[in-house]
């Protein structure tokens, strides 16, 4: 490796903690972050579906490695020009060094915001933001290559180049060690497993079932704790709004605009409604699905306030990390849509939306916005941005169940104290237990099977804690065999439809098909 190439990767290493630092703490922009935005908002919908799918929100953080990565390998290429200024005074080359790089990033800088579909800032202030790192660069950069611009090293200056050379290529074996584990234990950890075998068996629905000490941490924790609550955003950081500045504007079709602080939209008459929400991109047995007690405001109340204009037709919310969604104005119109500012009984935390964030009923995780700034009423279909890259804009629930006692599926992680997920159980009286879902539709009956689909029985229910949640339900079962046995669980929605068995993938609609899961029976 050239003396430059790797004296600029180090560099470009502290260039990047910098403008690190100045992200988190300013809020500035970081430049392996916006790469990474980019490449989310230019691939298809079916591609992002599937890191989704595989990695969940490590395939964002990787995407941020791997944005990461290509800095500084630009800063690498950079520092080999440093190897053609050897002569040069030193403060010479720093200037050089700092002008150079601030080009380059300021270049990819432009390519990057110009492509990225997501991005609502300026040029200017990113732009000018750049020169922090740069300079931290040029000057780290200048100070390294002090020992190799001599023609010929002394005893002194070579043991330090190669005490550098032997500490770079040890940190670089341990990231690829750390690297190589990092990938198998996502391999593992995201890998699917099929289920099969058959079984059978007496299963009972039982109205006092919900008493069981088994179903405790499943019913303590119907409503989801907010550290566990799932998240799906589309980007690195989770924006840092400031309260005090902060206001939502209202306009588009409306009869007065309006502009409200955020102590004006929590003195308005206030709501609570518990409601469950649902990534579209959840598989059939995944944990991108939590239920949470939100207080807010009606949107309908706002909506009334600024008078709607003849032609409204969609709603459209803009919002500080550069998302927008649009719902049906029936939707927005529902009493039970909120513009929540409080999760759980606290303040909406950062990471899921403060200062303000829409709950809307029936509709699928997408289209319920954080970090809301900006509502437009529009007069035709809006197409947000998850709808512009293939995905469904009518985004309703589909009807799911899913079983979480016994088995080992990552809904579980939903439910704190339900122990190590387990595949055997004794053969002597169990129960099977779950969740199901329908969005505002509701939940009738949930059915289940022990021996593979061939027989069903009902399951009891949990009265749910409001129209918009999931329900719990639960069935007692006797085996009557040892050996593997498949479980199957089945719901029928509010309005008498049967949960669909064919197996979809989440892209584009959602996912569609029965939970299955093989357990082995052993004896006591």
């Amino acid at each position: 490796m050239r003396p430059g190439f790797r004296s600029g990767l180090i560099a470009g290493a502290l260039a990047l903690l910098v403008s690190f630092l100045a992200r988190v703490f300013l809020g500035w922009v970081y430049l392996p972050e916006l790469g990474a935005q980019t490449f989310y908002s230019i691939i298809p919908g079916w591609l992002e579906s599937t890191l989704i799918q595989a990695m969940g929100e490590l395939g964002k953080y990787s995407a941020v490695l791997g944005a990461t990565l290509v800095n500084l390998a630009l800063f690498g290429f950079i520092g080999l020009v440093s190897e053609h200024l050897a002569g040069r005074p030193t403060w010479w080359r720093a200037l050089a060094m700092t002008g150079l790089s601030y080009l380059v990033l300021a270049g990819v800088q432009l390519i990057l915001i110009g492509f990225n579909q997501i991005y609502r800032g300026g040029v200017l202030a990113p732009s000018l933001h750049l020169l922090l790192p740069a300079s931290a660069y040029a000057l780290t950069l200048t100070w390294l290559t002090r020992p190799t611009i001599v023609s010929c090293p002394t005893p002194t200056t070579r043991p330090k180049i190669l005490h550098r050379r032997r500490l770079l290529i040890k940190s670089a074996a341990a990231g690829a060690v750390a690297t190589a584990l990092l990938l198998y234990g996502l391999d593992l950890l995201f890998k699917n497993r099929e289920a099969g075998g058959l079984g059978g068996g007496r299963v009972e629905a039982s109205g006092d079932i919900f008493s069981s000490s088994t179903l405790r941490p499943l019913i303590e924790n119907e409503v989801t704790p907010t550290d566990l609550f799932y998240r799906v955003d589309i980007n690195f950081l989770t924006p840092k709004v400031d309260a005090s500045t902060w206001s939502l504007r209202i306009h588009g079709l409306v009869k007065r605009e309006l502009s409200l602080s955020y102590p004006e939209i929590i003195s308005l008459p206030a709501v609570e409604e518990y409601a469950t929400l649902e990534c579209v991109s959840n598989t059939v047995d995944g944990d991108l699905i939590s239920t949470a007690k939100w207080r807010g405001v009606r949107l309908k109340t706002l909506l009334e306030m600024a008078g709607l204009e003849e032609g409204a037709d969609y709603i459209v919310f803009r919002c500080r990390d550069g998302y927008d969604v649009g719902i049906p104005l029936e939707r927005g119109l529902m009493d039970a849509c909120i513009l929540a500012y409080e999760m759980n009984g606290e303040p909406l935390p950062p990471e899921h939306g403060f200062p303000l964030r829409a709950i809307v009923p029936g509709l699928y995780g997408m289209m319920n916005a954080k970090w809301i700034e900006e509502i437009e009423v529009v007069g035709k279909e809006y197409k947000g941005f998850w709808q512009r890259k293939g995905w469904t804009n009518k985004a309703e629930y589909k009807t799911r169940s899913m079983i979480v006692i016994p088995g080992d599926a990552p809904v579980r992680r939903r439910f704190r104290g339900l122990g190590e997920a387990t595949r055997e159980i004794p053969r002597d009286k169990t129960i099977i237990a779950g969740i199901a879902f329908a969005g505002d539709r509701g939940i009738e009956k949930v059915e289940v099977s022990v021996d593979g689909g061939k027989t069903w029985e009902k399951a009891s229910i949990k009265d749910p804690l409001s129209n918009l949640t999931w329900v719990i339900w639960a069935a007692e079962w006797t085996p009557t065999q040892t050996g593997p046995h498949k479980i199957i669980v089945r719901a029928t929605d509010g309005k008498g439809r049967v949960q669909e068995a064919r197996v979809t993938p989440p892209f584009p609609e959602g996912a569609t098909g029965y939970h299955v899961l093989e357990i082995k029976v052993i004896e006591k």
